[in-house]
This record gives structure tokens, sequence and C-alpha cells, in this order.
């Protein structure tokens, strides 16, 4: 399996751990979206600050060779709380820039947070929009260095309604209060985020979006579908919304063989064998009614219960690795270095273990 859909959550020490996670568990490469950036959980949701990309290679993907990728932000690596932008035409050069630079020292591709279309505003105040003109420069530029922009609008409808008792994700909007987008004074609603994202698909056909999260409308699979056969430029990751597809299984099911195709495996939680597990049963088997991990990958919360896919091999290695290695520049030759070695590896301990049975 290859997790693209990921992130260090702040701490590059942690990468021995997670690789004993990933071995575990039988996952070859882990993809940290925003290796440029520093994103950590706090009371309240997540925060995150600017990064140096070089760390994480040289941290990370230097001391566990070929085990990690990561995406770049860009220029949008800064919190949101002060204003982004006082010159378009500057910062998207920069933006433009930063990327070139990025993609050469080994970025994948470019991840942009739901912040861009949420909170990053410019300095008189006024909310960056994804369709804005001025930051065609950066679809053109991902396109020009063919890599893949992983954009995340809106989020979950019901983050999007008022927090009150009847809304299905009153507990979630309670233990996190910074994904409270209800207030129109504040905040657009769902719905013209997702036509503002879908109009930049449209004007940006020679670029590949990765729209994570069921491209953030897994209440409406239908929808999802239309937008897919519309957009030939688009793919997703069904990471952190299991537990949506895991209510409807059979449309969940149908779903995902159809477009099969263009669908990733990712989890965008911190890594743990329980974690990983539960994504591999709520895949490979029809097991009824069991708990999925909340947003942060624990076990002590849920929204409701799920049922399994079941879906067919065939399906399955396209989902857990085969669309990541067509899509993703350069992963398959580090994926196959990796396989190779465990592969040695697993040969080395099998031949220990032979010569320790014929001795004893």
């Amino acid at each position: 399996m290859i997790d693209a859909h990921n992130h260090l959550w702040g701490n590059w020490d942690r990468a021995g751990e997670i690789v004993r996670v990933l071995d575990e568990v039988g996952v070859v490469a882990y993809c940290d979206l925003t290796a440029n950036a520093c994103l950590q959980w706090r009371e309240g949701g997540y925060h995150f600050g600017p990064a140096d990309i070089d760390g994480f290679f040289g941290e990370v993907c230097a001391r566990h060779p070929d085990r990690f990728y990561g995406f770049t932000m860009a220029a949008f690596n800064v919190p949101p709380d002060a204003p982004l932008i006082a010159d378009y035409a500057e910062f998207v050069s920069r933006c433009v820039d930063t990327l070139r630079e990025d993609v050469a020292r080994g970025a994948r591709g470019l991840k942009l947070l739901k912040e861009f279309g949420l909170r990053f505003r410019d300095t008189r105040g006024e909310l960056l929009r994804v369709d804005d003109e001025r930051f065609a420069p950066l679809w053109q530029e991902c396109a020009r260095l063919q890599v893949p922009v992983l954009m995340h609008q809106s989020d979950p409808i019901g983050f999007f309604e008022p927090p009150t008792p009847d809304n299905e994700h009153y507990d979630s909007l309670l233990k996190y209060p910074d994904w409270q987008f209800h207030d129109r004074t504040r905040f657009p609603a769902k719905a013209e985020l997702l036509a503002r994202r879908d109009r930049v698909l449209r004007a940006h056909p020679a670029t590949t979006f990765i729209l994570p999260h069921v491209a953030n409308l897994p209440e409406n699979l239908a929808s999802v579908s239309q937008l897919l056969a519309e957009h030939p430029n688009v793919w997703i990751d069904f990471s952190a919304r299991t537990d949506e597809l895991g209510r409807q299984p059979y449309t969940a099911r149908e779903f995902l063989i159809q477009h099969q195709d263009r669908v990733l495996f990712g989890t965008d939680m911190p890594a743990s064998p329980e974690m990983y597990r539960y994504h591999f049963r709520f895949l490979e088997t029809f097991d009824e009614y069991f708990i999925p991990p909340d947003y942060d990958g624990t076990f002590g919360r849920h929204r409701w219960r799920v049922h399994g896919l079941g879906l067919p091999d065939d399906v399955l290695r396209k989902i857990y690795f085969e669309n990541a290695l067509r899509l993703i520049p350069g992963l398959r030759a580090q994926v196959d270095a990796t396989t190779a070695g465990l592969l040695a590896d697993a040969q080395r301990s099998a031949g220990t273990l032979a010569r320790g049975a014929s001795v004893g």
C-alpha cells in the first residue's frame, strides 16, 4: 500500500516510529503533503506554520530512503491569522518560484489546505478565492512541471451548518470548534466553495488536480461521479471520509468500482497499526457495523458505525498502489527500490531462520 494523503504532523523525529508502523502493516510509501510546513494537532483543530523543505528531505527522506515523499505548499505555508497577500503579482510569482525550487529538490506536487478559500485574506481583508484569475500562473506552472495539485476546498456539510444537537457532526464541532464554518459573515457557503473550485478545474484542463476526501462531497456520490465524468484531469482520495462511505456501502462500493482508475488510498490520520488495519477491514471485508477512527486517528469517539465494502482484488490493487504509481512523478522508481529492499530483508530473514532450523 501507498498512503498518498498524510502528514508528519509537525514532528520529523517521529519518522522512524512511523516506518516501524508501515513495516508492521505493509505500507511501502507515505506522503507528507505539508513537507514545507509544520502541521500539528492542537485543541480545537490543527495549526500550522512554515518549515524548511530541505529539513524534510534531510531529516526524513535521507534517514529513511524511499519510504517518504512530499508535496510543497509553496508560499501558502503560513498561519492564516495574518493577511497573506499585499501584492498579488508578487505573491504568485513567489509561489511559482518556490514551487519550481521545491520540485527541483524532489517535491512531487502542490498541496493547498482548506484555509485557501476559508481563512486566507489579503491586506484589504478580502478572502482569497481559488478561482481568482490572478492565481492562474500557479496552476499553469503545475501543468508545465507535470506535478499534481492536491486542492482541499470545503468540508463536510455539517461543518457549514449551525452546531446544534440535530447536526450530524455536532460532537465533532464541539471537539473541533475551529471547524465551524456556519457563520456566513465570515465564511462562504459550501456550495460556493465547490463552485469556485470547479471553475478552476474547467479553466485548467492541462493541470492534474487531486480532490481529497471524495472531492469533499462524499454525502452525494452521484455528484462526485458526474464531476469525474466531466473532468478527466481530476482524481480523488477518500482520506478521513470512510465513515461517510461506510454508511452507504452499496452505493460506495459501486462508486469505487466505477472510478477505480482515479482513486487514491490515503488516510490523513496519525499512523498507527490500528488505524491502518481499520482501513484494510473497511475496504477488503463485508464486516458490518464496526467503529471507524476519529479525524485524529483515535478510537475513543465515533460519529456512527460503518459497513465494509468488500472490494475486488483488482480494484484494491489499483486503489492501494497502482493509481499512485501512475499519477505521482518519480514514485514508481522509489517504490521499486523500497520493495526490492524489503524483499531482500525478507529473504535474509528466511535464510537465517532456515539455518537456525537446520542447526537445531
